[in-house]
């Protein structure tokens, strides 16, 4: 189909632009959704034609460098440049996926007092052994134009964890995140995990598999270390490393291995990437029954009970500090970010700038999520 769309094309213009492969992708999606709609259970994928854009543009790319001369583009001179000063580019990056990333206005019912006082009862709520959740919560929503001023401001980390220690911990960042994004944190998570975990996990245990060695090498590790431990938190383990394995990308940009007994103060922290890094006390995951977060070098959560809630703190702390996806890391939290965390944005994207060109969506998370749907179609013929 593709093979035959291209020649159609080629034949009205030798050198489609990409604006007219989204066009023709984004009508053929809308006529044939069931067949061609970026899809995962039932959830679009960003705008659901990407994939197609990608198919039809490699396409043309292969059709184009046969007859094509290999000339080096000339590189712009100084005074022809189009480069976004770094502020600008930040702030695409910081905002990407949020919908109330700055507050211009206090709410009406608040004060720069009333923060006050609500930011000092919270610290004095956190230094307590047991507390009301739900005022907690309330507190956290009533200050986040506070909390959002601090952050956006570029305030330091630890200055972060002592002005606002829910901020760090999992009751407070759900309520930040969601104000943030418009998505509950873990909700989402679970919700997803529900409906796509065992899916996806098949289909990276056999499909994958069978493709690439390296995949296979790591689910049959898994499988030892894993034993005869049974249940959902031990699935979303083995897909978190097989989708590492499955992009190619290294476990030691998510997770940190200590011995069992370890606190907060003995980490090696120079051992530690600066982005979000789960901390995993005990030899593997399927051993730990304790995790930590670390960011920027610095413990922020030395007490988090189960991996699931390790993975939304983790995943929380790029949006709700404004950090950059690593590019080490990038295809794996995006696949997580659109996927089970149902964040799409239509434009931009929160991986770290680098010299190359990136696209709206990524292409490895755009073939893996095409794979799959082949997989799932298949397998009900």
């Amino acid at each position: 189909m593709i093979r035959i769309i291209v020649k159609e094309m080629m034949k009205a213009c030798a050198s489609p632009s990409r604006r007219a492969s989204t066009e023709i992708a984004k009508r053929l999606v809308a006529m044939y959704p069931n067949s061609l709609q970026d899809v995962i259970e039932g959830d679009v994928v960003g705008q659901g034609y990407h994939s197609l854009v990608k198919q039809i543009q490699a396409r043309i790319e292969n059709v184009k460098r046969s007859s094509s001369p290999m000339i080096q583009k000339r590189k712009k001179g100084s005074d022809d440049t189009d480069e976004v000063p770094p502020e600008k580019r930040a702030s695409i990056q910081d905002t990407y996926g949020c919908i109330k990333w700055d507050m211009k206005f206090l709410p009406v019912s608040e004060t720069s007092q009333s923060q006050q006082e609500k930011q000092k009862q919270m610290k004095i709520l956190s230094e307590q052994t047991s507390f009301s959740p739900e005022e907690v919560k309330t507190l956290m929503k009533c200050t986040y134009y506070s909390q959002r001023k601090a952050i956006n401001k570029g305030a330091d980390l630890q200055i972060l964890i002592e002005e606002w220690p829910f901020l760090f911990q999992e009751i407070g960042m759900s309520v930040h995140f969601e104000e943030l994004t418009g998505v509950p944190l873990k909700q989402t998570f679970l919700t997803s995990l529900e409906k796509k975990a065992k899916r996806l996990l098949h289909f990276l245990e056999t499909t994958c598999a069978d493709k690439s060695k390296r995949v296979l090498e790591a689910a049959v590790k898994l499988r030892m270390q894993r034993g005869q431990l049974k249940g959902s938190s031990e699935d979303v383990k083995d897909m978190m490393l097989l989708l590492l394995s499955y992009f190619d990308e290294k476990e030691e940009t998510l997770l940190h291995y200590v011995e069992e007994t370890c606190l907060a103060r003995e980490v090696q922290m120079e051992a530690l990437p600066v982005t979000p890094c789960i901390i995993v006390c005990g030899s593997s995951c399927y051993a730990s029954r304790l995790f930590m977060l670390s960011v920027d070098h610095k413990v922020v959560n030395d007490h988090i009970t189960d991996f699931i809630s390790a993975i939304c703190l983790m995943l929380g702390s790029y949006y709700c500090l404004n950090i950059h996806y690593p590019v080490k890391l990038g295809s794996t939290l995006e696949f997580l970010q659109r996927c089970f965390f149902n964040i799409n944005p239509e434009k931009g994207t929160k991986v770290e700038k680098t010299e190359k060109k990136t696209l709206h969506v990524n292409p490895r998370v755009l073939t893996l999520i095409a794979e799959l749907s082949d997989h799932e179609w298949r397998e009900t013929i």
